[in-house]
């Protein structure tokens, strides 16, 4: 079992809403239903949560609405967006205005667990850092800078931010949709063959003779970094 977590559930599906609050209890979790974007915010702003699992389609204003409240009063909330399978333009938009993840519908459950249980590993820890270490791989945020074995590895800021979605969860495999969703904005430059360049140059800067490739690839997936 996971941390255990306060978690405000914005769904305004009944059915989907009672399932995943099954779950999510069953799981540990205390969970506070919302079912629509007025509501969400008053809540938010009145109560501690850990985590905002936030439907996009609401009734009174939509879920990117309820986002930007969130995110403009400062709170502190990791935010787990709920999109159509297939809107990209919803799941993009969602990163672009600061949610931290996103799950397309219909989703497994177990997944959404996951999902937030990496979620909680990461709040109020590995955001917040400034350095991140995954083996003999180092990174300094502020710094933009990256060393392996203590020596300097020189990267271009696209490089830097794909590098630091992989360090920020390593053991967690990204698809190749996923990481263009978080890293480009404009529609017309969605194309994973980019990520495979980068992944591509990533390898051949971190990865000198001697030394065990970071970013694996799983077949038919994407790819997970792992600790050399």
């Amino acid at each position: 079992m996971g941390i255990a977590m306060d978690i405000l559930l914005v769904e305004d599906e009944p059915q989907i809403a009672a399932q995943v609050t099954r779950a999510l209890e069953k799981a540990g979790h205390g969970v506070t239903r919302a079912s629509d974007g007025p509501g969400a915010v008053e809540l938010a702003g009145k109560q501690h949560y850990d985590i905002v699992v936030l439907d996009v389609n609401l009734p009174g204003f939509d879920g990117f609405e309820v986002l930007a409240r969130i995110r403009a009063a400062g709170l502190p909330l990791r935010v787990l967006m709920l999109t159509a399978r297939s809107e990209v333009g919803d799941r993009v938009a969602g990163l672009k205005a600061g949610a931290d993840d996103y799950l397309t519908k219909p989703f497994a459950l177990e997944e959404l667990l996951a999902r937030l249980d990496a979620l909680g590993r990461r709040s109020g820890t590995v955001e917040h850092q400034t350095l991140l270490h995954v083996g003999n791989l180092s990174m300094d945020i502020t710094k933009h800078r990256v060393t392996r074995n203590g020596e300097r590895v020189e990267l271009s800021p696209r490089e830097f931010e794909v590098l630091q979605i992989f360090m920020h969860e390593p053991g967690r495999t990204f698809s190749r949709d996923e990481i263009c969703e978080r890293i480009w904005e404009r529609e017309h430059e969605y194309d994973t063959r980019t990520v495979e360049i980068f992944i591509m140059r990533l390898r051949k800067k971190l990865d000198a003779p001697g030394n065990e490739s970071v970013i694996a690839t799983v077949r038919g997936v994407g790819y997970v970094m792992k600790a050399p």
